[in-house]
This record gives structure tokens, sequence and C-alpha cells, in this order.
């Protein structure tokens, strides 16, 4: 099974492509969509949509995982975030692939054993999880595998869980 995660954001949007493989998870693919502040919001939308397009195209995943909004002080941030999770959604429905959101808790909780688990500290897991070199870098992309880490081992007991 290979998971597309996203850390979705208008500036820099995450992305981690992992694959169960033997037991294990395995890391295909990582990295950030950046799109130019100086551009029009359409055209950093735009930009997003196809990477993710491309990226679905390549890794041809089973579905699509995102990290959900989180509504801090800051509304027109949200506004973007949510904009960009819009056209991820689209790409994904565009290919008829099923989508899954996490709470930023979820998603630390899932990797770290605990939602309160600092920056560094799911970096650290996400290195150890799939086996990696080096510390995942830059952020977004940590976070977007750390999401994607999160629907791999949940998938599976979701699926048993509607089955029975």
């Amino acid at each position: 099974m290979i998971v597309l995660g996203i850390d979705p954001g208008l500036a820099n949007t995450g992305y981690g492509v992992v694959r169960r493989q033997s037991g294990r998870l395995v890391a295909i693919d990582g990295g950030v969509i950046e799109t130019r502040p100086d551009s029009t919001p359409e055209r950093r939308l735009t930009q997003i949509h196809q990477a993710i397009v491309d990226l679905i195209a390549v890794h041809d995943p089973a579905g699509v995982a995102l990290e959900e909004l989180y509504f801090g002080q800051n509304s027109g941030s949200a506004l973007a975030v949510g904009q960009a999770r819009g056209v991820v959604l689209l790409a994904a429905g565009q290919r008829g692939l099923p989508c899954s959101g996490y709470t930023p808790q979820q998603v630390k909780s899932a990797v770290c054993g605990t939602g309160r688990a600092p920056k560094e500290q799911v970096q650290r897991m996400v290195q150890t999880l799939l086996s990696l070199d080096a510390l995942p870098r830059p952020d977004h992309a940590a976070d977007a595998l750390a999401v994607a880490i999160c629907h791999a081992n949940h998938a599976p007991m979701a699926r048993a869980s509607s089955a029975a």
C-alpha cells in the first residue's frame, strides 16, 4: 500500500510518500511544493494542484492523507491552508482516490505516542520509523511523512473495524 501524505499550505505544501513493504514502512519520496509569494493566489493554487496531480501519477497511491486545518490566531493563514487543502482534495478526487484527514495531535500521537510532541521529536521518530539516514527536512516534508505514517498505520485498523 502506498500513501501520499500532505501538509497543506499556500507558500509551502509538504508531501511524503510511504509504502508498506514486508511489514514495515519505507519512504519513497518527500519534499515541498513551494509557491512564490509574489504570485497571485490562483497561480499558486494551480501550481500546487499540478504538482499533486504529478505526484499521484508518478506514485499511484492507494490514498491521500492530509493534515487537518488547525485554527490558531491567524484566520488569514487558515483560509490559505484551506484553499491549498482544497486543491489537493480536488486532485485526489479527479483520480478517484480516497482522502483521510488527521489533526496535528492525531499525527503526533501516531508517530510519537503523544499529541504534544515537539517538531524535533516528530522528525526523529519519522527518521527512526522510516529508517532514514538523516532527519527528514524541511519541516513541511517531515510533517507530510508523519501524516503518511499515521494513515498507513491507521488504515489497516479502520478496514478491520469496518469489516467487523
